[in-house]
């Protein structure tokens, strides 16, 4: 582990010294949001050192945007010690699994403690699925009742959700007021998989604030095929000038920001990417094409 601080602590030497990452508009709100954000899950099951020092690297290097949730193991618990130093000048979402109204205040209450923390920026209903999770959540005593009252009481400054279904995603953009939604915006998915480009087009429509996941992912892990990483449950992009590509093609689109995979290496390297960013031609689009032709995505609509 010492080895992996010491990388950390070096990474972005070779910068300029006026090296800043781009901060783009958060849909409707005032928020302005680095280009990059933090994937907490990073933090899962690592030592409290190393989750300094990464967020510690973020935050120097223009990061201010920091995504957090209850599923990510103990993620929470590292990173409230390690982001309070810059808390009020960052913008830290979290989210929660329950669909019910008295789990989700359970949920709130929990968070906000571990991050050490009186309010989140963004609060977000979690992966929302299925048609049945949709109901509850949406219903009398569903988890939406409880991400409204925090918000009327302070503890929650904007409301989202994310979603792993486009049915899901389209049912939450039409019977809800969001201020964003956090859902797969990635190159596979999008061509192979039809997957994003009708939700895009209603966040698009709307407004809202678009955070993108995914966006350096290849496919799907075979069912008994070993994590590449700890806290990725898919296959990323291996190569780096593909893994440049799908994340320059991301967020070429109308995206506040990207999320890169769970591994703190690849996380680093969405930040080197971005230290000259400009949108993708289309010449590096159709090689991205090329490549979605022949890739299951992790994500399909069906």
């Amino acid at each position: 582990m010492s080895a992996t601080i010491e990388a950390i602590k070096n990474f972005g030497n070779k910068f300029s010294s006026n090296y800043a990452i781009p901060k783009r508009k958060l849909g409707k709100t005032d928020e302005k949001l680095s280009i990059i954000g933090f994937g907490g899950i990073m933090l899962n099951d690592n030592p409290q050192e190393f989750a300094n020092e990464l967020v510690a690297k973020a935050f120097d290097l223009g990061v201010n945007y920091f995504d957090i949730a209850p599923k990510y193991g103990n993620a929470e618990e590292r990173l409230g010690p390690a982001l309070k130093p810059y808390r009020k000048d960052c913008f830290l979402a979290c989210k929660t699994r329950q669909r019910d109204a008295a789990g989700a205040q359970k949920d709130l209450e929990n968070s906000l403690r571990k991050l050490q923390t009186d309010f989140f920026d963004l609060y977000q209903l979690h992966e929302l699925t299925t048609d049945e999770e949709v109901q509850t959540v949406f219903g009398k005593n569903g988890a939406l009742e409880t991400l409204v009252k925090a918000k009327r009481d302070g503890k929650v400054k904007h409301i989202g959700f994310s979603a792993h279904s486009v049915k899901a995603a389209l049912f939450a953009l039409k019977n809800f007021d969001f201020d964003s939604i956090l859902f797969p915006v990635n190159f596979a998915c999008w061509n192979a998989g039809d997957f994003g480009p009708q939700v895009y087009a209603e966040a698009e429509k709307q407004g809202i604030g678009i955070l993108a996941l995914k966006s350096m992912a290849l496919t799907a892990l075979h069912e008994k095929e070993d994590l590449i990483f700890k806290n990725c449950w898919y296959k990323p992009i291996d190569d780096e000038k593909t893994m440049k590509q799908a994340l320059r093609y991301t967020l070429s689109k109308k995206v506040t920001a990207a999320i890169p995979p769970g591994e703190h290496t690849l996380f680093l390297k969405a930040l080197e990417f971005v230290a000259d960013f400009k949108p993708i031609d289309e010449d590096e689009t159709a090689e991205l094409l090329a490549i979605a032709r022949t890739t299951k995505p992790v994500f399909m609509h069906k």
